[in-house]
């Protein structure tokens, strides 16, 4: 058996090319919760259930937060829809595991001890789980992908056309490299 190599081993252009991936977990958004879901397949397709509410319209699974609006976004390859962030409203997304979408995420409130801590979540992809964005924390979705991708969400308040809540921020505030599909 032969000697492990040493990084003075390597032909000089590649050594000083040489990166190692970061493995550690991330920091995580203060009270943003992923929430997995159970998928249910069997021979002729798969089931799963989204949201549970109990008798005064509150998700079970977050009891703070209660269902006003329910809604669809279609997002086309190759599309960035971001950043957006809300003073009152909260979200709760969900994206389809046939589907795939990259969802960021960027803490503005100045108070939480996350603040100006970012994320990237993969929604879907094979997974069933729903994502909960509390107010404040700027987000939106890239479709990497060469499929459509589908969003459902569900929002704690009625959207108003005459007052909308909903602030936006630039695509790239993070550097549109942050949109980008990680290679490697």
């Amino acid at each position: 058996m032969s000697e492990s190599l040493k990084h003075a081993d390597l032909a000089p252009e590649y050594a000083a090319a040489l990166t190692t991936q970061e493995y550690t977990r991330k920091t995580p958004i203060e009270g943003v919760r992923v929430l997995p879901l159970h998928l249910m397949t069997d021979d002729g397709g798969s089931f799963a259930e989204l949201i549970r509410l109990d008798e005064s319209g509150h998700l079970i699974a977050i009891p703070e937060f209660q269902v006003r609006q329910s809604s669809y976004s279609l997002v086309l390859p190759g599309a960035i829809k971001a950043f957006h962030l809300h003073y009152s409203q909260e979200d709760v997304w969900f994206v389809p595991p046939t589907d795939r979408l990259l969802v960021g995420l960027l803490d503005c409130r100045k108070d939480s001890p996350t603040s100006g801590v970012s994320m990237r979540i993969i929604l879907g992809g094979g997974r069933t789980q729903l994502l909960y964005i509390p107010r404040g924390v700027a987000h939106g979705g890239a479709n990497i992908g060469t499929q459509n991708a589908t969003i459902l969400y569900f929002v704690n308040q009625h959207f108003n056309l005459d007052d909308p809540d909903e602030r936006r921020l630039p695509w790239d505030i993070l550097g549109s490299d942050f949109w980008q599909m990680t290679p490697g």
